[in-house]
């Protein structure tokens, strides 16, 4: 796979999926800019013509075809109108996600399913639809956005976390295929921390509050800078975010430390004072209106990180990430050590 050679971003024609708002909006801007081809899908129609009119401006060129990830024939549309329009497909960046806060007891079978078709089912259908394609052209990349919670769980999240891990196991699967079959495509998964985009606005939640990540906070453009990075550069996954990278590598060698820490942090920590009712408009079932733009509310609790900045450079970047899980080690200790019986 490290063999692979992708071509230079201004010679690609990139489909963005989930690219109304956060991540994915940003990731399509991005790729316009460095000359790119470009096509936007996302259920918010407002979203897809606001996005075109920045792309435009940008001097760029791109396309959007609405889909819900849901619904397999849609999402083969994607693809299928991507090369009807430019005749060809380079990378496919798949980030539409949709999540249920709440405690699991709480969340309907419904629901539980909703999460699933959209974030894991939806990312499949992406790559069916995308990879014939791929392997028509010759060479190109699969990129898929997860989250750490592929890697480990939170609470008041399930449906989501399950999604996000079921994404990882079909990636790893795939990828493994790929390579024994000598196909020259990538297959990458990018897993974000805490991103300060709209999701926490749009999610549906039963806390009776406003929901919040997980503080510390990461602005989207590091998983921008990340997805353009793999979509140049065959990598097996990403970790974005120090926090993410250090809480991956203390998951591996003390997840008992880590429930606990979540235990006494990661509920709690979810809920704001500011007041939503259960039956507040989200996007479970269908778009919402009025966040169409790349960040969210929690720009002042986000920081910069270093595993990010030494991208390219694996040596420094794991030396990093392993300082970093050392510190939040010791910090956990201190933590279950204070914490009464």
């Amino acid at each position: 796979m490290n063999s692979l050679k992708l071509k230079p971003i201004n010679q690609q024609v990139v489909a963005v999926v989930g690219a109304s708002s956060g991540i994915g909006r940003i990731t399509a801007l991005q790729f316009a800019q460095r000359g790119a081809k470009v096509v936007v899908s996302a259920r918010s129609q407002s979203g897809l013509n606001s996005l075109l009119d920045e792309i435009a401006q940008a001097g760029g060129e791109a396309i959007a075809i609405p889909a819900d990830v849901a619904v397999f024939e849609q999402v083969k549309a994607i693809a299928d109108k991507t090369v009807e329009r430019f005749g060809r497909l380079d990378t496919w960046v798949h980030s539409a996600a949709t999540a249920v806060i709440a405690p699991f007891e709480r969340t309907t079978p419904e629901e539980f399913k909703r999460v699933i078709d959209v974030n894991l089912l939806g990312q499949v259908y992406g790559a069916m639809v995308a990879l014939p394609y791929l392997k028509q052209e010759g060479r190109g990349a699969l990129i898929h956005v997860t989250s750490v919670e592929a890697r480990r769980s939170l609470p008041l999240q399930s449906s989501y976390s399950a999604s996000k891990h079921g994404v990882e196991g079909f990636l790893d699967s795939l990828r493994v295929e790929l390579q024994h079959e000598g196909i020259p495509v990538s297959v990458t998964n990018i897993l974000p921390a805490t991103i300060n985009t709209p999701f926490y606005n749009k999610v549906r939640t039963k806390l009776g509050v406003k929901p919040t990540g997980i503080p510390p906070y990461y602005q989207p453009d590091l998983v921008a800078d990340a997805i353009l990075y793999a979509a140049e550069h065959p990598v097996r996954e990403t970790i974005v975010g120090d926090a993410g990278v250090a809480l991956d590598l203390l998951q591996k060698v003390a997840p008992q430390v880590v429930d606990t820490l979540l235990q006494a942090l990661a509920v709690d920590g979810q809920y704001t004072s500011e007041p939503k009712p259960v039956d507040a408009p989200d996007n479970l079932e269908q778009a919402i209106e009025g966040y169409d733009h790349v960040e969210g509310d929690y720009g002042h609790l986000t920081i910069p990180s270093a595993t990010d900045a030494l991208r390219g450079n694996s040596f420094l970047k794991w030396g990093a990430a392993a300082g970093l899980a050392v510190l939040a080690f010791l910090a956990m200790r201190t933590l279950t050590d204070q914490k009464p019986l």
